[in-house]
């Protein structure tokens, strides 16, 4: 049901006040389905590391929204023409870009539905909004799909220094504490401009893009890529792929209507019909806590041991090496855990397992950030600095994990 737009303001704890634009922006924060996001973790398991890390995607949503706004603002100044039409879409492509996520954020995209992410499932969220509201958001899925005619626009959606990286740094830094990641925002985005159709930086902006750049690569280290919630995101992947399999055997067990519904069937990419986006719509965080709270006294191991480690935070130990972990050593660890608590080799995976994490602050492959100078040229920014080495920090530096039990 549309209501009248009575809300004007929202008070954020980063930016201040922030202005609803219009009565179509409203309505749409309104929905049921944009509602969900104030139930979805903005850093999934990360709050197991960071206990004031509990702000949701609903906050980031509304904060990228201001970015983009101030945006338009700074643009418009430059000269750079943006009609009323054109910054709605983008306040909207802005708003919505998050809409397709699921309970903790990443955990159900890669566990209990298969082969579609949460961008495109974002996607599918908007075509249905759009035909709600009467055909009102096509330019905004235009920007969002990269078929805006100006190239610029996308990118402020979804580029190297797009208002979703703005917003999510210095908003995850303010609540986890790390002040390490708090980037000037609004000083970035007075420095943006347009030139030939492509967001650039003003020539002056590149102390500001390096220290967005450095911050970006140490909150990777040091809180989206934290060894413990690694270890956590790992163990929620592991309950659910656990459940399903339970579930696809005949097993029956505890859990919401919308959950069982995704542990009782195979769900394809393909399969995402408008029945199954609206089951998906009433997932969030609150069904997978209440399952780990019933799972915990399961009497399959692996589905109640991992439900209690989660949530009396008796987490897995973490190594982390330059270097892959041999297979020997894997199996030693599993067989030795197998034989402990007498499981299969299969149960053992559950708890012992590898896999690999990467870090790349800045792509000098896909749209770099070119600073414009003030004869007209432009400039990477990566060759620019002479500072930092930001060029260093573009390669793609990987490390690998090793997951196992705690000696007892």
């Amino acid at each position: 049901m549309i209501r009248n737009n009575k809300l004007k303001i929202v008070n954020d704890p980063i930016y201040g006040f922030i202005t609803i634009p219009s009565e179509l922006v409203y309505n749409l924060i309104e929905h049921p389905y944009f509602q969900r996001l104030r139930r979805i973790s903005q850093m999934g398991m990360s709050y197991l590391v960071y206990p004031g890390a509990h702000h949701t995607r609903f906050h980031h949503a509304l904060g990228a929204m201001f970015l983009m706004q101030r945006a338009v603002q700074v643009l418009r100044s430059k000269g750079v023409e943006i009609s009323e039409i054109e910054a709605q879409d983008l306040y909207i492509a802005i708003l919505l870009h998050d809409i397709g996520h699921g309970p903790f954020s990443h955990a159900l995209e890669n566990s209990i539905v298969e082969g579609i992410s949460h961008e495109e499932l974002s996607l599918l969220f908007m075509n249905l909004l759009n035909e709600e509201f009467n055909g009102k958001l096509e330019g905004a899925i235009k920007i969002f799909k990269k078929e805006c005619p100006r190239k610029f626009m996308h990118q402020l959606v979804s580029g190297q220094l797009d208002m979703d990286r703005l917003d999510y740094l210095r908003r995850d830094s303010f609540y986890t504490g790390v002040t390490e990641g708090n980037v000037s925002s609004q000083r970035l985005i007075a420095m943006l401009d347009v030139h030939n159709d492509s967001l650039v930086v003003e020539e002056k902006g590149i102390y500001s893009v390096e220290k967005f750049i450095v911050a970006r690569r140490f909150m990777y280290w040091q809180v989206y890529l934290h060894k413990t919630s690694l270890a956590a995101e790992q163990l929620v992947l592991g309950v659910l792929k656990r459940a399903k399999d339970l579930s696809l055997k005949g097993e029956k067990l505890p859990a919401s209507a919308a959950l069982s519904y995704f542990l009782n069937k195979i769900v394809h990419k393909a399969d995402f019909s408008s029945e199954t986006l609206a089951v998906f719509a009433r997932l969030d965080d609150v069904d997978v806590l209440a399952a780990l709270k019933a799972w915990e006294y399961h009497n399959d191991v692996v589905l109640s041991q991992i439900s209690k480690m989660l949530l009396h935070r008796k987490l897995l130990k973490v190594k982390i090496s330059n270097q892959p972990f041999s297979e020997e050593k894997l199996k030693e660890k599993r067989v030795a855990f197998m034989v402990k608590h007498n499981l299969s080799l299969e149960e053992a995976s559950y708890f012992v397992f590898t896999g690999e994490i990467s870090n790349q602050a800045y792509r000098m492959d896909k749209e770099n950030i070119f600073l414009l100078k003030k004869n007209g040229k432009l400039k990477d920014v990566a060759k620019a600095s002479d500072q930092l080495n930001i060029e260093a920090l573009s390669k793609t530096v990987v490390k690998h994990y090793l997951c196992y039990p705690k000696l007892e």
